[in-house]
């Protein structure tokens, strides 16, 4: 070695060089759709769990769509817990009809908290369900939602996460340029990951996990990321978070870019925290039994430490090529500098691809141009949710788009062709 930062530059650039061509073969996984026309009839009982906090305005939206899915009526029953609530969510969700347990603590606030309420006292009521359905409250369904889980469960998958769309992605700049990154991750990284037998993970709503699994390893899931960290959990135990192209749910994105920030800001912070916790033992595990998912689990895990790491090595990198040379550049010699153009112009192809696909509305191309500057945002975010990863206080995302399944043109099935 030249220098002495080589020590370090040089596995970073490995490391470096080993996620780019990751990613790039798991998005090519996840172009492929896989038919299975195959569909079971209903067998299998759900109980629907909306956890709500403040959702007056949208709440209502939701249960009316649950009451239209094409699911035996019989076979499913519309529980909400109304979480610390101040407004008049839990009078809406009784006259809509849906069973509502009204939890206020003023300690355990969150929505894994929240989950681990609802579910303890689920599991130890006369009725059960062979499997819990959790939704936001902002959310809406399509019809075919609980035959698409059903349809996983008669498979034999345990832990099954939905296909998460956008019900306002042309709102503004803001929920066009989430609205892009959902659908990318749905299909680059979900799908794809359900295409070659990995474990993907679970997205907070629109997710279907069996009961045994609940009873069996319980929730105890109270982070920021409580989704993220079930999702590891009960890999560590063996088991595979699947995906379901097919079960649709339709999310309200934040419109501004500052609620944006908070949002993602909490994502970063549960998943730091998550990684910090998990990865060790995933690690250890995963080489002891060698098991491939769990390995994976830590690239899951581990992308807000890599575009940090990404983002530093560029900054050194700099210095490195215009001022003051201090490590070795290896990366033209682990792939040549073709490969790297092609690896350019793939990051860019790729995505069209997935949006020609699934057809997005017309504005969505528009939102496209700034969706870079978007996915740039996230650099500091990553860094000040890693500094606040061990501070565990619950930010609420306000939800006020009140739309009906039925008056929207936005929720069509097909496009997820």
């Amino acid at each position: 070695m030249e220098y002495i930062a080589d020590l370090l530059m040089i596995p970073v650039q490995v490391i470096i060089v080993f996620y780019t061509l990751y990613y790039f073969v798991l998005a090519l996984f996840g172009l492929i759709k896989k038919e299975d026309k195959t569909m079971a009839p209903p067998r299998h009982t759900f109980a629907v769990v909306i956890c709500a906090h403040n959702e007056e305005l949208v709440v209502g939206a939701l249960i009316d769509n649950l009451y239209d899915l094409n699911y035996p009526r019989h076979m499913y029953d519309i529980y909400v817990v109304a979480d610390n609530c101040t407004d008049r969510t839990a009078e809406v969700c009784e006259s809509c009809g849906a069973f509502v347990k009204v939890r206020v603590n003023a300690e355990d606030v969150g929505k894994g908290y929240a989950l681990d309420w609802m579910f303890e006292r689920l599991l130890r009521q006369e009725k059960q369900y062979d499997a819990f359905v959790v939704f936001d409250a902002d959310n809406l369904v399509h019809p075919e939602f609980l035959r698409e889980m059903n349809n996983h469960l008669c498979k034999g998958e345990k832990v099954i996460q939905g296909y998460m769309d956008s019900k306002n992605p042309t709102d503004s700049w803001i929920a066009g340029t989430f609205s892009i990154a959902f659908w990318l991750i749905n299909h680059m990284w979900h799908r794809a990951k359900y295409n070659i037998g990995l474990s993907t993970a679970l997205g907070g709503t629109g997710m279907c996990i069996a009961t045994d699994v609940v009873r069996r390893y319980g929730w105890g899931c109270d982070c920021l990321t409580e989704d993220m960290e079930f999702s590891m959990k009960i890999l560590l135990e063996g088991v595979r978070t699947c995906w379901a192209h097919d079960a649709i749910i339709y999310d309200e994105k934040v419109v501004s870019f500052r609620p944006s920030w908070r949002q993602r800001k909490r994502w970063a912070q549960g998943q730091c925290d998550c990684g910090e916790r998990f990865i060790p033992k995933l690690f250890t595990k995963g080489i002891r039994t060698g098991n491939i998912r769990m390995l994976d689990g830590i690239i899951t895990l581990s992308q807000p430490f890599f575009m940090m790491m990404s983002t530093i090595y560029a900054f050194l990198s700099y210095i490195n090529t215009s001022f003051y040379p201090f490590y070795t550049n290896i990366l033209n010699q682990l792939v040549p500098m073709e490969i790297w153009t092609f690896l350019f112009i793939a990051q860019y192809a790729i995505p069209v691809i997935v949006l020609l696909q699934i057809k997005v509305p017309l504005k969505s191309w528009l939102y496209l141009i700034v969706y870079p500057l978007f996915m740039y945002s996230w650099i500091p975010v990553n860094f000040l949710g890693f500094k606040d990863r061990h501070d565990m206080k619950w930010s609420h995302t306000i939800h006020t788009r009140a739309v009906s399944y039925g008056n929207t043109k936005l929720l069509r099935k097909e496009n997820k062709k």
